[in-house]
């Protein structure tokens, strides 16, 4: 974690004889005293993380578990186990040489995560065949949104999902038989919500800014229904996500725009960014009220806009080339994103080498991406309160 050690009153230099003057004397207790009150109160401070980390504990010779809510961004193969989606090559290309119903070029940010943990990938919910849910269950899907609350598979029926998937776990064990994951499993278990790109993007596609702004409350109640429906089933640990850069995505900047008045010093959409920006700090917001309001929980939220922008305006740090443009699309330069021509479009061509690109297909990162994301996430540098994730819990 990155914490300095707390600073310390400085040793008198005074000799013993300057030491009796009382005026003196007394003005330096004081001064001592208060240095100390200050030095205290730092290293409290600074012992804060880690006194709120212990609830991101596993008993003694048990695995990590972690169960996933959200959209494409962390769907590990639901979409395509769900609707059976056949994806071919060049999705999966750069790490797993074939396609897992990730949208990406290899491995996710959550991918990166398990690593951390020493676990293996999360096995999507709906993946009926070769799946492993004894270190937890993806329950993303690829298009979610929080709203309509109803609809698949919006965040409030992934919850469902994994409602019943812990009753039935249960249930296995409660007869004797092999479940997944028993009951200190779950209450164990690091959940982690990412979502809302969706809904932010699909608001800003026909309203104004401040219409948008307007729609993030119903948005942010059903985030909060989520961990308080999965906190009364005695969930304790959460890790919430930000949304990212979405003024940056190849796939907004493609749509036809009058002039570039929009555009930011590094190309970047600044009406898109705003209202990401805006969404970061309502989530940020909502979460430090249910940690008010939950005591007996940890929930950690990180902002992934400083993380994916900086992707962008640093890019050469990274080793990044094409910061604003698709790597498997159409169209050529500058973006090459046509939202007619996908990456499984048969006449659609892949980079060369995407390590050199921040945008897999217009709308998601490549796996070179998505490594300095999960670096950034597991840095804590952008996460309060500042715990490193894999404090939670390491097999």
């Amino acid at each position: 974690m990155d914490r300095g050690q707390a600073p310390t009153a400085p040793a008198s230099s005074m000799s013993a004889a300057q030491a009796a003057a009382g005026c003196r004397a007394l003005r330096r207790r004081a001064r001592a005293i208060a240095l100390a009150a200050v030095a205290l109160a730092l290293a409290m401070s600074t012992l804060a993380p880690t006194a709120a980390a212990a609830g991101f504990s596993c008993r003694p010779g048990s695995r990590p578990v972690l169960f996933n809510f959200g959209d494409s961004n962390s769907d590990t193969g639901g979409m395509a186990a769900a609707m059976g989606w056949h994806l071919t090559r060049p999705e999966g290309r750069a790490f797993f040489r074939r396609p897992t119903g990730r949208f990406c070029d290899g491995r996710l940010t959550i991918d990166f995560l398990c690593e951390s943990l020493n676990i293996s990938y999360l096995s999507p919910y709906l993946k009926a065949l070769g799946s492993n849910y004894s270190n937890g269950a993806n329950f993303a899907i690829a298009g979610a949104a929080t709203l309509p609350r109803d609809v698949p598979f919006a965040l409030h029926i992934q919850v469902q999902e994994f409602l019943y998937f812990k009753d039935r776990s249960l249930e296995l064990i409660s007869q004797g038989l092999n479940g997944p994951i028993d009951a200190q499993g779950f209450q164990n278990a690091l959940y982690m919500i990412d979502i809302g790109q969706n809904d932010v993007n699909a608001l800003l596609s026909h309203l104004p800014y401040d219409e948008v702004l307007a729609k993030f409350p119903p948005i942010l109640a059903e985030i909060k229904d989520a961990v308080q429906t999965l906190y009364s089933n005695r969930s304790r640990n959460f890790w919430i996500h930000g949304t990212g850069a979405l003024g940056c995505l190849p796939q907004k900047l493609a749509i036809p725009r009058k002039n570039d008045s929009d555009l930011d010093q590094n190309g970047c959409l600044k009406t898109y960014n705003r209202a990401a920006v805006a969404f970061n700090a309502a989530l940020g917001s909502l979460c430090d009220q249910l940690s008010t309001q939950m005591k007996d929980a940890t929930i950690v939220y990180t902002d992934l806009f400083p993380i994916k922008y900086d992707l962008v305006a640093n890019h050469t740090k990274y080793g990044f080339d094409k910061p604003l443009m698709t790597c498997c699309g159409y169209g050529g330069p500058p973006y090459n994103y046509d939202i007619k021509k996908g990456c499984q479009s048969q006449d659609v061509t892949a980079c060369d080498d995407g390590s050199k690109f921040v945008s897999w297909d217009g709308v998601h990162l490549t796996e070179a991406a998505n490594s300095v994301v999960a670096a950034a996430i597991l840095s804590s540098q952008y996460s309060k309160p500042k715990l490193k994730f894999d404090q939670f819990c390491k097999a």
